[in-house]
């Protein structure tokens, strides 16, 4: 509770994107998807920000460097 208005923030729940839409699958190819979740710099964002699983998040973070190889999505950049 804030002490100044008495305001309680509730936070919203993040629910997996893949486990939401059902995706089994996280393709490389798939760049429009993959851009939901890197940064503007190129970098992955972490789980805490996107609300993605555990699971999820690993095979993410291996489409997205998939990709990267590929040449499809950049590499973070400084």
């Amino acid at each position: 509770m804030n002490e100044k208005t008495g305001y309680v923030r509730r936070q919203r729940k993040r629910y997996c994107y893949f486990c939401k839409e059902k995706i089994e699958y996280i393709d490389y190819k798939d760049i429009p998807t993959l851009r939901r979740f890197i940064s503007d710099k190129g970098k992955i964002r972490p789980r805490r920000v996107t609300g993605v699983c555990t699971s999820h998040q690993s095979e993410l973070a291996n489409a997205i460097k998939n990709a990267r190889e590929m040449a499809l999505l950049p590499y973070p950049r400084k």
